[in-house]
């Protein structure tokens, strides 16, 4: 008498927890294959621009994109000049590198902007006389 009850608890709770968790797909869908390929189609045409590849269990790769095929592409690593080909359905996201400013241009540019603030401290006490002025920038 007593198997019975506890059955169909127990019934119950695996059916509640069947329903509480989402089942994950592993395969990408046909819409985000085509986003890749897409966007691997774009990025192709220059290069010599560098790429970071994402994949889906999260490993990155850059370099850059020596071969495009209709299931894949193939991309030399910068470091090793290892290639490497990869399916776009394996592929979570594709980014181009080195879009921004570089560190050289962020130095110069503070090089440029210490060297006025420098040049303002040293030649306004020049020009002011000491602050005795007041006409102009004094």
């Amino acid at each position: 008498m007593t198997k019975k009850p506890l059955a169909i608890l127990l019934s119950v709770m695996i059916a509640a927890l069947s329903l509480t968790f989402p089942i994950t797909a592993s395969a990408q869908s046909g819409v985000d294959v085509e986003k890749v390929r897409a966007k691997i189609q774009t990025l192709s045409v220059d290069r010599d621009k560098k790429i970071e590849v994402k994949l889906r269990d999260n490993t990155k790769y850059k370099g850059y994109i020596t071969a495009v095929d209709s299931d894949g592409f193939t991309i030399t690593e910068s470091k090793s000049s290892a290639s490497q080909k990869f399916s776009y359905s394996e592929v979570a996201e594709v980014k181009k590198t080195g879009s921004g400013i570089s560190s050289k241009t962020w130095l110069i540019l503070g090089g440029a902007a210490a060297g006025g603030i420098a040049t303002w401290l040293i030649v306004k006490p020049a020009i002011c006389d000491g602050g005795a002025q007041t006409r102009g920038i004094c």
